[in-house]
């Protein structure tokens, strides 16, 4: 059951795959996360300790997604790999939640979110700014539409400085005086009106995935990326590394300015560290950070997410149209039109929320299905970290699910119930030929 030959062209380098991973990690939630976890954990201690349990689990599902890529080098990521250890049936369904229900809910909510900050940028009235999140997606739609390498460059030097910047807002609240250890102290002790232990420990794990997620995207460029079996693991690794560390820096340095008792909302946060830093003008340069945080992160996202689309028309459980190129850019042009239009969709349904809702928690179980692959391979996985990455991979995942499910079950079951619909759809319009799934790189078992 090995994949069709992809004609796309590898123009992508190691510069690239970091910058989906740094991309998709690090959008809006780099400003609000951070102060909303610090309220509820109330310690700074708790806060590294959170940050630092997600970096774990990222780094073991990055070692994970590593030998996936090496063994898998081809568009799709999660698809590819599941239709490797699963087949046809079970990588459809994970196709048919992220391409046509989950990204367009994640690009929209990232466009919407965006509008706030546009407001304090520029003066635009308010019939203006209600156009502004589909004026977002159509732009980022036309860039990836006219060039795989035009979009590639744009999401490298958009992420580039977005790191640049987070940088340096840390070197500044340092170098500025405006930075006090003292406020990080007492660093063990919990502050008053934090949330209870446990609750809060809970909702900081699944706030910390949330920031995290979207280091995996790079796997869905694996087609286009040069040298992917030594890029592609070190994309993983390193962004992974880089994105933990800015997560811990920005987090210190947000409560080395401002202490955990003067935390309110995370809207207002974000206009009072500006203040601090930067005066009277701090809400608007501040603004400009997140935009480009955003815009990165969109930047990937739009890249990376058409590629599944791509990927499943290829190897026939989807359209064929959308597994075309186009003839002068190169781009698979059909399967980027589709996800902008879903965007929009989903966009003027005013729906982005509920889908998110709906879909994270079959999201995070397909990340722990796709790990488990590599338990399913005729030859051997060899990496020192086997099999313990992905067993810690998996559990963890689970632990996010489980804590997402009890805090609200019924968005999980409508999204299970969502996924179980893309059944009856496989079944009549792109059921494949009953195949054994692949147990090994490009040979069936």
């Amino acid at each position: 059951m090995s994949s069709p030959a992809s004609p796309q062209r590898r123009q992508f380098g190691l510069a690239a795959a970091v910058a989906i991973v740094v991309g998709e990690s690090i959008a809006l939630g780099i400003f609000l996360t951070p102060a909303s976890m610090a309220k509820s954990l109330g310690s700074p201690l708790l806060l590294a300790l959170v940050w630092l349990g997600m970096a774990v689990m990222a780094m073991s599902g990055a070692l994970c997604y590593s030998e996936l890529a090496i063994r898998f080098p081809e568009s799709g990521g999660e698809y590819v790999y599941l239709r490797a250890g699963y087949g046809n049936r079970i990588a459809f369904l994970y196709g048919w939640m992220s391409s046509i229900v989950m990204y367009p809910g994640v690009a929209a909510a990232l466009a919407v979110g965006a509008t706030a900050y546009v407001a304090q940028v520029l003066p635009l009235s308010s019939t203006a700014l209600t156009v502004v999140p589909a004026a977002i997606l159509c732009l980022f739609g036309v860039i990836n539409f006219l060039g795989t390498k035009l979009s590639g460059t744009l999401m490298t030097v958009s992420n580039i400085l977005k790191m640049l910047i987070l940088f340096s807002l840390v070197a500044w609240a340092v170098a500025s005086g405006h930075a006090h250890i003292s406020n990080l102290m007492p660093f063990t002790e919990r502050r008053a009106g934090s949330d209870a232990l446990i609750p809060a420990i809970a909702g900081g794990i699944v706030s910390a995935f949330f920031s995290f997620g979207g280091w995996w995207e790079a796997s869905k460029i694996a087609g286009e990326v040069r040298s992917p079996r030594r890029a592609l693991p070190l994309a993983f690794l390193g962004g992974v590394t880089l994105v933990t560390l800015i997560y811990l820096l920005i987090s210190a340095a947000f409560l080395a300015v401002l202490p955990i008792e003067h935390l309110t909302s995370n809207t207002a946060f974000v206009a009072q560290f500006g203040e601090v830093l930067f005066g009277a003008s701090g809400a608007k340069v501040l603004s400009v950070c997140v935009l480009v945080c955003v815009f990165g992160g969109i930047a990937a996202l739009t890249m990376a997410s058409p590629r599944v689309t791509y990927a499943m028309a290829l190897t026939g459980t989807f359209f064929p149209s959308f597994g075309k190129l186009h003839p002068r850019f190169g781009t698979p042009a059909n399967a980027i039109l589709l996800q902008t239009f879903l965007s929009l969709a989903v966009l003027l349904l005013g729906a982005f929320d509920r889908v998110l809702a709906y879909i994270i928690f079959s999201a995070v179980l397909f990340l722990a299905l796709a790990a488990s692959t590599l338990f399913r391979m005729r030859s051997p996985v060899r990496g020192w970290w086997f099999p313990i990455a992905p067993l810690v991979f998996i559990a963890l995942c689970i632990v996010v699910a489980l804590l997402i499910l009890m805090h609200n079950p019924q968005p999980a079951l409508i999204g299970i119930g969502i996924v179980l619909c893309g059944l009856p759809v496989y079944q009549f319009l792109f059921k494949q030929p009953d195949q054994t799934p692949l147990t090994s790189e490009g040979s069936a078992d």
